[in-house]
């Protein structure tokens, strides 16, 4: 560690008896938060969780996304980026202007929501894939780190990646839902994992579950989110073994209890995530909410 990472992780130390978290991944710019979004950003802080990453699907949102950061300093950052599902309405030079615009904000700390979804077909694989490889352009321009979205289509947004070599910036695997297989496929380039509400629900002997019980995703690629208003954790699942069920503490179950449904999740379930993940990798809460805050406040070079 240097000096300054010791720092970071001295002063971050004391701040745990009530688990202080970093949601890396959350769309508050949804309009479903368009009546009581000051109550959200409260309910969050009150959960523990100290700072939000709003996420930018398109130019229209990662501009919404930045302009949140300056009415919650310090609170709220942003990404800036284009969702594979709306690469299609890259058409105009003057949409990649503005996108860089954006990027290029000291508030704005990523480059994505980017990728690649084979799963859906709202735009063609190869924009996509002309969409994706141009805000890489843009994130090994600004060595800003990359906020990337993949379902069905790992072998492609491989091999695009590996056509920047040593100039790609950090990568993070936003709310990774793929198998053990895939998982170290990212493990072994070096790229961060972000782990959401999903853990709940994937169901599968090879999958999220055997990458955290088995310990193969490290503690210092481990990253949480929210990915509000999506990827609700249903911590009533039958399927959850009972001693990661056992991990969760009252307080945490009453913020999703209470402010949480399917159709909408929220920022403050993100403390019961970090217990779900502490309990399949049979650690302390603590020691996982302090690992990936310091993940994200090092990767993302967020203020303390």
């Amino acid at each position: 560690m240097t000096s300054e990472e010791c720092q970071i992780s001295e002063e971050l130390k004391g701040c745990y008896e009530n688990l202080i978290v970093i949601d890396i991944g959350a769309n508050l710019t949804n309009k479903k938060y368009g009546r009581d979004l000051d109550s959200v950003v409260q309910r969050a802080k009150d959960a523990g969780v100290q700072k939000i990453m709003v996420t930018g699907t398109s130019v229209r949102s990662s501009k919404e996304a930045l302009r949140l950061t300056r009415l919650y300093p310090s609170t709220i950052y942003s990404t800036a980026g284009v969702h594979p599902h709306d690469a299609k309405s890259m058409v105009e030079e003057e949409l990649w202007s503005e996108l860089q615009a954006i990027a290029a904000a000291p508030e704005c700390v990523a480059v994505g929501e980017c990728g690649l979804n084979y799963s859906k077909d709202f735009s063609e694989p190869h924009v996509q894939r002309e969409v994706f490889k141009r805000q890489v352009e843009i994130a090994c321009e600004l060595q800003k780190p990359l906020f990337v979205h993949e379902k069905e289509a790992q072998d492609d947004l491989l091999t695009i990646l590996d056509e920047f070599g040593n100039k790609l910036p950090p990568v993070v695997i936003h709310s990774f839902t793929g198998t053990v297989e895939q998982g170290i496929r990212y493990i072994e380039k070096g790229f961060y994992i972000g782990i959401t509400g999903y853990i709940c629900k994937d169901k599968s002997d090879g999958g999220i579950r055997r990458l955290l019980s088995e310990r193969i995703l490290p503690l210092d690629k481990l990253l949480v989110e929210t990915d509000s208003p999506f990827m609700y954790p249903n911590i009533r699942a039958s399927k959850l073994p009972l001693h990661v069920k056992d991990s969760l503490t009252e307080r945490s179950q009453n913020f999703v209890h209470r402010y949480c449904t399917f159709q909408r999740n929220e920022p403050c379930a993100l403390p019961a995530i970090v217990e779900l993940v502490a309990g399949f990798r049979a650690e302390k809460p603590e020691d996982v909410a302090l690992a990936t805050a310091f993940n994200a406040l090092k990767l993302f070079g967020l203020s303390q």
